[in-house]
Parts: structure tokens; C-alpha cells; sequence
């Protein structure tokens, strides 16, 4: 049985400390309202009559979620006429699209846990769970069919981005690339794409000028870049809280994040410390690889986060977050830029 969306499931994407001021307030009934008919009509778009589709299609979003998404096309909508079916419309079309992918994503990366329940190909099976994504991103297509040849062909892009990010990720680094800048386009790829998706469309259907939808195009992709390195420092926080799992998850399964390709940098470059932390940690990666116990690498976890690399991270997120707010200049002051300004700040300072 798919149990009920989470009660608090808009609550959690609309942080009040975006919105300080009287004015700001105002804008907060309307936003929740907004995303609260936004989550009905997913419900509904995500219904399959055949129950073998119903089941594993509704499961993830029924698992909760912040929809930063969606908020973020409600939000950019203000910037001409605000909210309408359309906005509506293609909010739902970009969370589904962003459903779709994690089913993918955790399959890809056997992940065992999503939104803090079993992973859809736990409960069924990497097929079934594979399946589900394909369903969820035809109905997202659908969707976006009816909105005019502009939003299927931004729709078309940002899926191709989506499937060259995780296709780049998974076959990595080749002869000549440079990791890092290799890695970030990944990133963009991977989550700013979609982001910035959900900003575009927001001012396309709200009615908004080409400059605005040009503004928070890349206002989405530099946060989404933000997001993603931010996510590199949580993932090696000791704080379970923080992270809601075991410290070092992806260091441990080799996973290649920005502290650790700084890392190999400067270990590249000849600094004797570096190298000896990269030694431990590839030893331990290669051990836990063979079968060892997760906790082998629990030192070389706490030795990466203490590092200069992991402070390294953070400037750079924060770097993107500076200049993903400087895309909004032309923008008028409002409550929706200081709310898409605040989103920004509250990406980098996050504790998960």
C-alpha cells in the first residue's frame, strides 16, 4: 500500500526565512496555496489505472520531499502575472521529471535508502524501479506536449542534459579532461539543468519578459551547481543529524566529489601530505571494495573533512551561490527577489 503524501511536504519548501518582511509575508499565503494545488494535481498525474504501475510510479513522491522545484517555477512566475494553470502545469511536469530521475539515480548507484524509506528497487526490483522512471518521465512529456512547441523543446534539452550529466558521471574522467572543471559540468548538467528548468518556465508561463526568464536561467543552474558541492561537505560531516547517514558514503564507495579531487590535486602537485591522505583513502576504498567493513575508513573520513580541501568546497559553493544571485541584478527589487536571494544563502548554509 502507498502510504499518503507527507503532511508537511510544502511546509518544508517554503522556509519562512525567506520571507521577513510584512510584504514578504503576503507573498507566502499565496506560494503555499499555490504549491498545495500543485501537489494535488501531481497526485493525480502520477495515478496509473494498472496497479503493477500504480504502486511503484507514486512511491517516491509519496516518500515526502522539499519540491524546490516547483516552488522555484511559482516563485519566477511572479516576475510577470504570478501563478496560473500553466505554471501549475509545468511545475508538476519538472517534479515528475525530477521523480524520475532519482528512480534512476539509485538503481545506477545501488542505493539502498531514498527520503528515508527503502529505495523503490528494494521494495521491487532495479527492472521494476527503472520502469517507474521511464513511466514518470512519459507522463512529464505528456504534460508538457500540451504547452507549446517552446516548453517541449526546453523539456527535450534538459532531459538530454540530464542523461549526458549521468552518463559523463558514470563513465568519467577521459584523456585530456580536467577533473574539476570536468566534474562541475557534470553538476550543471546533472542538477543545474533541472533547476534552471523550473525558473524558466516559471517566467514563461507567468507572462514574464525574455530578460527575467534569461536572468533565472542561469540564477537555477549556478544554484544547482551551489547545491551539489554543498552536498560534497555534508556527505563527510560527522553530524548524523546533518546528514541523516554514515559520514563518507560516497568517499567510501569511490565516489569522485570535489574535496577529493582537490585532494588528488595537491597531491599531484607534490604536497607530501595530501599524498599520503590519498594513499589511505584508495587503500581503503580498494579494501571496502573487496568486502572489508564500512568502518575502515571511518579515519581517512575524518581527515578529509578536517582538510583545507572540504573549507576549499564550501568557498567554491559559495562562490556560485554569489554569483548565482548576481544573475538576478537586472531583476527589480521585490519580495521575489529577496526571496530567490535568500535561496541562494540558504543552499550554502544549510544543515541538511
Amino acid at each position: 500500500m502507498i502510504r499518503p503524501l507527507a503532511a508537511d511536504t510544502t511546509t518544508q519548501a517554503l522556509p519562512l526565512r525567506l520571507f521577513r518582511s510584512a510584504e514578504d509575508r503576503r507573498l507566502v499565503k499565496q506560494l503555499q496555496q499555490e504549491l498545495d494545488l500543485v501537489e494535488e494535481g501531481l497526485v493525480e498525474h502520477l495515478r496509473f489505472a494498472s496497479p503493477i504501475a500504480d504502486a511503484p510510479a507514486r512511491y517516491l513522491a509519496a516518500a515526502g520531499g522539499k519540491r524546490i522545484r516547483p516552488l522555484l517555477t511559482l516563485i519566477s512566475s511572479q516576475l510577470g502575472d504570478g501563478p496560473n494553470e500553466m505554471v501549475r502545469r509545468a511545475a508538476q511536469a519538472i517534479e515528475m521529471t525530477h521523480l524520475a530521475s532519482l528512480y534512476h539515480d539509485d538503481v545506477m548507484d545501488d542505493a539502498n535508502l531514498r527520503r528515508g524509506v527503502p529505495s523503490a528497487q528494494v521494495v521491487w526490483s532495479n527492472s521494476v524501479a527503472i520502469l517507474a522512471g521511464d513511466l514518470l518521465f512519459a507522463r512529464a512529456s505528456s504534460l508538457v506536449s500540451g504547452m507549446g512547441e517552446a516548453a517541449i523543446l526546453l523539456q527535450a534539452q534538459t532531459f538530454e542534459r540530464l542523461c549526458l550529466g549521468q552518463l559523463h558521471e558514470t563513465v568519467g574522467p577521459q584523456p585530456g579532461d580536467e577533473p574539476i572543471a570536468r566534474y562541475i559540468q557534470v553538476l550543471a548538467d546533472k542538477t543545474g539543468a533541472l533547476i534552471s528548468t523550473a525558473a524558466r518556465m516559471g517566467v514563461m508561463f507567468g507572462g514574464g519578459s525574455e530578460e527575467f526568464a534569461d536572468a533565472v536561467t542561469e540564477y537555477g543552474e549556478k544554484i544547482g551547481v551551489a547545491f551539489q558541492l554543498i552536498d560534497d561537505v555534508i556527505d563527510l560531516s560527522p553530524d548524523k543529524k546533518r546528514t541523516g547517514k554514515r559520514a563518507g558514503t560516497d568517499l567510501r564507495a569511490g565516489v569522485a566529489t570535489l574535496p577529493l579531487l582537490l585532494l588528488r590535486s595537491r597531491a599531484e602537485s607534490g604536497d607530501a601530505e595530501a599524498t599520503e591522505l590519498i594513499t589511505r583513502i584508495d587503500a581503503g576504498i580498494a579494501a571496502i571494495a573487496e568486502g572489508a567493513d564500512l568502518q575502515v575508513m571511518d579515519p581517512e573520513v575524518d581527515a578529509l573533512y578536517a582538510h583545507q580541501v572540504t573549507r576549499e568546497t564550501e568557498a567554491t559553493a559559495r562562490q556560485w551561490a554569489d554569483d548565482a544571485v548576481a544573475a538576478l541584478s537586472v531583476l527589480p527589487k521585490s519580495p521575489v527577489k529577496r526571496a530567490l536571494e535568500r535561496l541562494a544563502e540558504s543552499i550554502v548554509s544549510r544543515e541538511g
